[in-house]
């Protein structure tokens, strides 16, 4: 695996390769479903059955990345003068971007046995599911028309790393599809998506550059940012829905409005900062850590909804 310029990769670099700091995002969505779960149908719950899906979720959100960040390159979307982290490394050193593809593939081909462990416990649906998943994956970066260049891609995007995978994470433990389940990922779904809108907002001038069509670059300059307040704000008031709808106790979400707040202070300073590629590495920490409080007030609410339920 030696590179173009005869730079063979570290491992540090196969880490920036699939962006290691972005795996918080389906770990989030495998704790929720999972979660969710243990708090609903605790003597169905499966520990091993969580190992495994643990380990294949992060090989497959690896794999997709390392796909993501060789068409970026290839297709010049990344390039020096956007890579403002200097954390590309693709772009920050010599690497041959076929080494992005064999490494994606290897990942893909180490999950699936995996999957298929999974399926032969929790059912083969779950194996489709998981299929579907990959195949898109590959469809959301490359391809005649890559999702991710159009202006729905953070949709498509978080309702699969989002919402499907929490419907996953919880199905292979409870075997139920049932509204309920349907509902919790609705807000892992909004929050992720605005987590991509504020990568496409910072984004805007060098993915229009390199002929992409994101939703930020349709809003233009002035409204780019909109979908972040709009997403993150959405995924409070899911979760508010969640308790109006009564699928736990109201008061169990009540560990939410902390993490409202801090989101709310978190926005407002991004919106003090601009959305450039200056502000990319500032305003992705600051989404980041918003989604991380969200995703553990999320599950304090489910653990104090289990004890609810259990009094």
């Amino acid at each position: 695996m030696a590179g173009r310029g005869g730079v063979r990769p570290s491992v540090g670099d196969l880490l920036k390769i699939v962006d290691i700091r972005t795996k918080t995002v389906s770990v989030s969505s495998l704790l929720v479903g999972s979660g969710w779960a243990l708090a609903t149908a605790p003597e169905r719950f499966s520990w091993p059955l969580f190992a495994l899906m643990a380990v294949a979720t992060v090989l497959i959100d690896m794999g997709t990345t390392g796909f993501n960040s060789y068409f970026d390159f290839v297709t010049g979307v990344d390039t020096r003068e956007s890579d403002q982290e200097r954390f590309k490394a693709l772009v920050q050193r010599e690497i041959e971007p076929r080494v992005a593809l064999q490494l994606s593939f290897s990942l893909y081909l180490l999950a699936m046995p995996l999957g298929l462990a999974i399926g032969s416990r929790a059912g083969w649906g779950v194996v489709a599911t998981g299929a579907f998943c990959m195949l898109f994956a590959w469809f959301y970066s490359g391809g005649p028309r890559p999702i991710s260049r159009t202006p729905v891609g953070e949709f498509f995007a978080g309702g699969l790393l989002g919402g499907v995978l929490v419907v996953v994470a919880a199905f292979v433990h409870t075997q139920r599809l049932d509204a309920a389940t349907i509902l919790v990922g609705v807000p892992s779904s909004l929050i992720i998506a605005g987590i991509l809108s504020t990568n496409n907002a910072c984004d805007r001038v060098g993915d229009e550059r390199a002929g992409r069509r994101t939703l930020a670059i349709v809003l233009g300059p002035e409204r780019s940012h909109l979908p972040v307040f709009l997403l993150v704000g959405a995924a409070y008031a899911a979760v508010a829905l969640l308790a109006a709808l009564r699928v736990a106790a109201p008061w169990a979400f009540l560990p939410m409005l902390l993490s409202a707040v801090h989101a709310w202070r978190a926005l407002a300073a991004m919106r003090g900062r601009g959305w450039s590629h200056a502000t990319k590495g500032a305003n992705m920490g600051a989404i980041s850590l918003v989604f991380i409080v969200f995703t553990a007030c999320l599950l304090a609410s489910f653990a104090l909804a289990s004890l609810s339920a259990a009094r």
